[in-house]
């Protein structure tokens, strides 16, 4: 049984993290997604706190929380392995001796395990961004999803099982680049303050300013792919049958050719204030279940 749980702790502990920060955040990611999906609407507004008004007086305050049974299940599975992942590979690779890690073993760690867990918690991601912009299909398109088994439902019945994997390749990179920014950038911010006279690594001021550092990392290295991510799990076919994109890399070409690298950034503000605040929230969330493990002796 020990060795079971000395397996399973890091994914558990990433798992309890990231359902935590998925809880306060949910509203912010909602109204994210929306902004993503207007981007490409014309005369639709991207104003955050107008799209927010919108949603509450249409469609009810719940629908801030649409799809949070998802999110939550994409937090245990995605979150759950990308933070549990690193923390065992940052395990082996550490050499005897060395007590920190260099930047290429941390970044190649956050790459290797973000692209992994993005991969498993693909399905889940997908189910997400289908119960949030549902509401925003006509009428007659609308699948009325009433909870994440009812999305991934639909999915499979529509377009088989692979159709779970829809975006899967943008969602990877997309992972790959936040857990850079996030679980690296974490690791060599804590070194950083501690080596400049700030808070020693392990105290508290030292992991929330490092949390800080990560989550603005994570939002400016992974916007630009999950804006390519998020229109690609959106995307249906026009009255030809015609896809608007061909695959992530036209999305990007396309998006470029209209609007250069701003365009990858539309609704950054809205992004940095989902993702830093949950990525801190997440970070935080995992030191103090890390220690309550280690006050329950386990």
């Amino acid at each position: 049984m020990g060795d079971i749980w000395k397996a399973s702790k890091p994914f558990v502990t990433g798992s309890i993290s990231g359902s935590m920060a998925t809880c306060c955040i949910q509203p912010i990611d909602m109204v994210k997604v929306r902004i993503q999906v207007n981007a490409n609407i014309e005369g639709a507004t991207t104003n955050p706190f107008a799209i927010a008004g919108t949603m509450i007086k249409e469609e009810g305050f719940t629908s801030l929380y649409s799809g949070l049974s998802a999110g939550l299940m994409r937090q245990v599975v995605y979150t759950g392995a990308r933070l549990g992942l690193y923390d065992i590979f940052t395990e082996k690779v550490k050499a005897e001796g060395e007590k920190t890690l260099p930047l290429y073993k941390t970044a190649g760690c956050a790459l290797a395990a973000g692209g992994l867990g993005a991969t498993i918690g693909n399905p889940a991601d997908l189910a997400l961004i289908r119960m949030q912009t549902d509401s925003m299909l006509p009428e007659a398109e609308r699948k009325n999803y009433t909870g994440v088994g009812s999305a991934l439902g639909g999915i499979i019945k529509g377009e088989g099982f692979m159709g779970l994997f829809a975006g899967a390749a943008p969602t990877a990179v997309r992972a790959m680049a936040l857990n850079l920014g996030m679980l690296a950038g974490n690791s060599k911010a804590k070194d950083f303050i501690a080596d400049f006279g700030g808070p020693a690594k392990g105290t508290g001021s030292n992991t929330f300013g490092a949390s800080c550092i990560a989550g603005f990392l994570g939002a400016f290295f992974c916007l630009p792919f999950d804006y390519v991510k998020t229109q690609i799990q959106k995307m249906k076919p026009d009255a030809n049958g015609v896809m608007p994109y061909k695959g992530p890399l036209d999305c990007a070409g396309q998006t470029f050719a209209k609007g250069g690298i701003s365009g990858f950034y539309a609704g950054f503000p809205v992004f940095y204030f989902r993702i830093a605040p949950h990525a801190m929230i997440t970070l935080l969330a995992q030191n103090e279940v890390k220690k309550m493990w280690t006050s329950m002796g386990l």
